[in-house]
């Protein structure tokens, strides 16, 4: 798995996620290379209201002081109040500060995700995003999902069309394969792939090849294969949390600097309703794992 340096850094007085370094994102967005996820800010199963709004917020106000500026949400997250959280925490938000945010899923209930990529609740969702985030333009809008009911060409045509109206800065897709990348770049330029990614799961390992050879951004998500590394269920994990053991660190901070490592496209969106828990993986940003297999 590798060795980690750089412990050093966890002994200063305020982390900051700036010390993963930064990635380019579209040729002119600029981020640290450690974003946070905003979907665990909402209530369980990210299905209503959290049980501590104002926490939340604070969370929220907390990672942009520790130099995250990249914040990643959805509008099925609650669904609608990350992204209303959001808002309350961080408007006017820093210039600096990136706010992705997805569509092409609905909530009819707790635990239920169904997909619905067609053009008219695409547009839908991303003009009901823009009012919530209080915003005129999303510097990165991702389709959530591919619905196999719809052509993905509609579905990709319609972001396109908002991107030409200046609703859209930057268009992003979510659980795609190199296969849908291909086809989805004849319709418009996909500048970043969200799909599930962890030290145990890299089905996507290809989709990783792909994002460096075009410039893509990756940005994982289940990053920390949360509650996983704490049964150390399979050998990488294994490996991975005696790794974090041997150097006196938790396991998540480990998985974080395992993707860091990965790849140089790699941004991961660690996310928590916790400040603990964010000042943790934030401050894994300082860690340098010297080998990754």
């Amino acid at each position: 798995m590798g060795q980690i340096e750089g412990f050093q850094c966890m002994q200063q007085p305020a982390a900051s996620a700036n010390a993963a370094g930064s990635l380019t994102i579209g040729g002119d967005i600029t981020v640290s290379r450690l974003g946070f996820g905003a979907m665990r800010i909402t209530g369980s199963g990210a299905w209503g209201e959290p049980k501590d709004r104002t926490a939340a917020v604070r969370v929220l106000r907390r990672a942009v002081e520790l130099g995250v500026n990249f914040i990643d949400t959805a509008d099925s997250y609650g669904p609608d109040i990350s992204e209303q959280l959001i808002a309350e925490a961080l408007h006017p938000y820093p210039r600096d500060l990136i706010v992705a945010t997805k569509g092409g899923l609905t909530r009819p209930g707790p635990n239920e995700w169904v997909r619905n990529a067609t053009p008219g609740h695409l547009r839908q969702a991303c003009e009901a995003s823009l009012r919530r985030l209080r915003v005129e333009r999303i510097d990165l809008y991702q389709l959530h999902a591919i619905d196999h009911n719809v052509p993905l060409e509609d579905s990709l045509g319609e972001l396109a069309k908002l991107q030409l109206e200046g609703k859209i800065r930057h268009v992003g897709v979510s659980n795609f394969s190199v296969s849908d990348l291909q086809r989805g770049a004849n319709v418009v330029p996909i500048v970043s792939v969200q799909n599930r990614y962890n030290a145990s799961d890299r089905r996507y390992d290809d989709v990783i090849d792909y994002c460096e050879q075009n410039g893509l951004a990756f940005i994982p998500w289940y990053p920390l294969a949360a509650g996983d590394h704490a049964s150390a269920n399979t050998p990488k994990l294994a490996e991975l949390a005696q790794l974090a053991r041997d150097h006196k660190v938790s396991a998540a901070q480990a998985a974080i600097a395992w993707l860091l490592a990965r790849s140089s496209v790699m941004l991961p969106i660690p996310g928590t309703s916790s400040i603990d828990h964010l000042e943790e993986n934030v401050a894994a940003a300082s860690l340098r794992l010297k080998a990754v297999n």
